[in-house]
């Protein structure tokens, strides 16, 4: 009896050990946004030549100007300043495919962002 009450134990423990990698299956946070002629310019006029920076901007926009598109979609994540700060690093880090990526710079899609702990992932809706 105390071998299978040790057995079931060891299931137990490597089960628990296991659960933090399996438990994430669900982005932290997503969103939908529409990314329009002024999510392409910054503060100053200038205009932004990367995803990340339109990105970054759109959420700016979104958050602390309080300049919204029509149909943008809010999010906890990107409402912190220094998590905006982070997006070319997340956006590096995810799996977004290049022609997507290309679409933003070039055009104004509506885009959706899925946030994982370390990356991010962004689709043309």
């Amino acid at each position: 009896m105390k071998l299978l009450n040790a057995t079931a134990l060891a299931a137990v423990l490597a089960l628990v050990a296991v659960a933090p990698a399996v438990a994430r299956q669900a982005p932290l946070d997503s969103y939908c946004a529409t990314l329009s002629a002024r999510d392409h310019f910054n503060s100053n006029g200038q205009r932004l030549t990367t995803t990340a920076a339109i990105i970054r901007q759109d959420r700016a926009n979104y958050h602390k100007f309080r300049r919204r598109d029509p149909g943008d979609q809010g999010d906890s994540f990107f409402s912190l300043q220094a998590n905006r700060a982070r997006l070319e690093a997340l956006i590096a880090d995810g799996s977004s495919d290049p022609g997507v990526l290309r679409r933003i710079v070039n055009g104004e899609p509506r885009i959706c962002v899925d946030i994982w702990d370390n990356y991010v992932n962004v689709t043309v809706d």
